[in-house]
């Protein structure tokens, strides 16, 4: 249905820019089109110019030249750009009611533009057209094959993937359409097949070589091209415009209704990436193309495929990036390296499944794996430095857990094996990534460090809480409990510390003496063990032991007087109390 039918009257949809060498958007037509909601359709009329586009257009759509395209009698070439009829057709093709426009477009060769030009006007008709008319006047020269090696591209591009079903857009149907004053002798299609035949080299020339590629190629396409004739409507082509159709060749009447009927039948919806175009899409089709054509110094197959595959490109660079985004870093390279791969795969795999065109698509494919790389090394520095942020704080708590193992008040050899047997497990199950090589090297230096430390001035601490352990118990059995014997024992403990071991062995030796091991053996199972850890209970423990002993003191003997089986220090105030 269409909500807005443009006025009937020809206008441009693409002009050249001032320099005659690039292509631009023509907004007042091209807003005319938007309008339209229904599929479209194109045929476009291509050929040299003054050889009868304009007035080829104006006989398919039945207008004279009056009504229709601007038809010029002068050398010079009427047509700028690429106009396009206002009033499209209105056709039921396969049951889809599509809007057929035609295209005019201007013609090669004419004076004052350069080559690039007209390559980027045949691109730019190719590109867009559902049914491309190639007009020739008397026969096929060497530069229409030639010129055609970009439509060859497309086909080589696009073509095959259509008969799969995987679309970028359907190539144009080509109409190899030949006008001539004679009918006698070989027919068209003759004059095409004999056209598209090698040219023998012998001395392996590599234009001729590209030439005869494109033959090849054309030849592949036969079941996309046709090739008519039309013989020349009257002899006097200046009056052309002024004669009805009574005044032309009837052959020429008559061929020309054929040439309606086969281009009626082939016309086709213009798809791209398998949907149908309305006129608003249409508009931003031209628009990737005009940008993809004027893009380079030259049209090229490949850059249309690259504009083409750029919006597939970031959504696929999107799907890696937000796959590799669920990890939780940091990872080991491994790990990161295996995800990168996996997602990768995925991305590629979605990639094969939607790029346009064949043999061009490996640039984007290099493109994209250039870009995934440049995205995955972003995640290894992140994953770097996340590793590198772990691992220094793990490291800095064993460092400071190290350091508070250095000062214990009950200095404890099996605690500090303990605490340094945890901190190097919690550091190896914890620590993960590049920068874990690294920080275990620092690890282990600083863990060597804290533990030659640590022996070094376990047995000096160790030998010096003796000492004062010995004097404390002279106190408390002089003073506290009165227990003769305990005196004695601490007495004795603290002479052997203090003289004989000064006297008749080193520091070395002491340490090296079983006795001295029995002792070390008998200290740590008092101090630590999985169940009570003296170093932290010391202080509550020694609280209780003074207010149990200072209880027993003041109450405890009174009440029950002395029950000691050994001897104790008599007190003759307590006798003569007792008496």
């Amino acid at each position: 249905m269409l909500l807005f039918t443009p006025p009937p009257y020809r206008f441009p949809i693409v002009e050249p820019d001032p320099g005659h060498t690039k292509l631009r958007l023509a907004r007042e037509g091209l807003e005319a089109i938007e309008r339209i909601t229904t599929p479209i359709a194109a045929v476009a009329v291509i050929g040299p110019y003054r050889s009868g586009k304009s007035f080829l257009l104006n006989q398919l759509l039945s207008l004279s030249c009056y009504e229709g395209f601007g038809v010029g009698h002068m050398r010079d070439t009427k047509t700028k750009g690429i106009w396009v009829w206002g009033t499209p057709l209105e056709m039921d093709i396969d049951g889809v009611k599509t809007s057929v426009f035609y295209l005019d477009t201007e013609g090669f060769e004419s004076i004052g533009k350069s080559n690039v030009y007209d390559d980027r006007i045949f691109a730019l008709a190719t590109v867009l057209s559902s049914v491309l008319i190639y007009n020739l006047p008397e026969n096929i020269r060497e530069a229409d094959i030639s010129r055609l090696s970009f439509a060859v591209e497309l086909a080589e591009e696009f073509y095959g993937r259509v008969k799969g079903q995987d679309v970028a857009f359907e190539p144009a149907k080509l109409l190899w359409l030949i006008q001539r004053d004679f009918l006698q002798g070989k027919s068209v299609q003759e004059m095409v097949d004999e056209a598209l035949l090698h040219v023998p080299n012998y001395d392996g020339d590599k234009n001729i070589d590209q030439v005869n590629r494109i033959r090849d190629s054309l030849a592949i396409m036969g079941d996309n091209s046709t090739a008519f004739s039309l013989p020349q409507p009257h002899l006097q082509r200046t009056k052309l415009c002024d004669l009805k159709d009574g005044e032309l060749d009837p052959i020429y009447v008559k061929k020309r209704e054929q040439l309606k009927e086969v281009v009626a039948s082939v016309i086709r919806p213009k798809i791209v990436q398998g949907k149908l175009l309305n006129g608003k899409e249409f508009v931003s089709f031209l628009e990737q193309i005009l940008e993809a054509l004027n893009k380079g110094e030259i049209p090229t197959t490949g850059s249309l495929v690259e504009v083409f595959n750029k919006g597939i490109l970031e959504r696929c660079l999107k799907l890696y990036s937000d796959s590799m985004s669920k990890l939780a870093l940091p990872l080991s390279e491994q790990f990161l390296q295996k995800a990168h791969e996996g997602s990768r795969e995925e991305v590629m795999k979605a990639f094969d499944a939607q790029h346009f065109g064949h043999r061009h698509a490996k640039r984007s494919v290099e493109q994209l794996d250039e870009e995934i790389d440049k995205v995955f090394k972003n995640f290894i520095l992140s994953n770097e430095y996340q590793s590198s942020k772990l691992c220094e704080a793990l490291y800095t708590r064993c460092e400071d857990k190290m350091d508070q193992l250095q000062v214990l008040r009950l200095p404890s050899m099996a605690k500090f094996n303990a605490g340094f047997l945890q901190c190097n497990q919690s550091f190896e199950r914890e620590c993960v990534g590049p920068s874990k090589t690294s920080y275990e090297h620092r690890m282990m230096k600083m863990l060597g460090r804290s533990k030659s430390l640590f022996i070094k001035e376990y047995n000096h601490r160790l030998f010096n809480w003796l000492v004062a352990f010995s004097l404390v118990m002279v106190v408390v059995g002089r003073f506290i409990i009165k227990f003769i014997l305990l005196e004695i024992g601490a007495w004795i403990l603290f002479i052997f510390l203090e003289t004989y071991t000064r006297m008749f062995w080193s520091a070395e030796s002491l340490y090296y003496n079983p006795v001295w091991h029995f002792i070390v053996a008998t200290w740590e199972t008092l101090v630590y063990s999985p169940i009570l850890d003296l170093d932290r209970w010391a202080i509550p423990i020694g609280v209780i032991v003074v207010i149990l002993l200072l209880y027993w003191r003041c109450y405890g003997r009174r009440k029950h007087g002395p029950r000691w089986l050994l001897p104790v220090y008599n007190n003759h105030k307590d006798r003569r109390r007792s008496d």
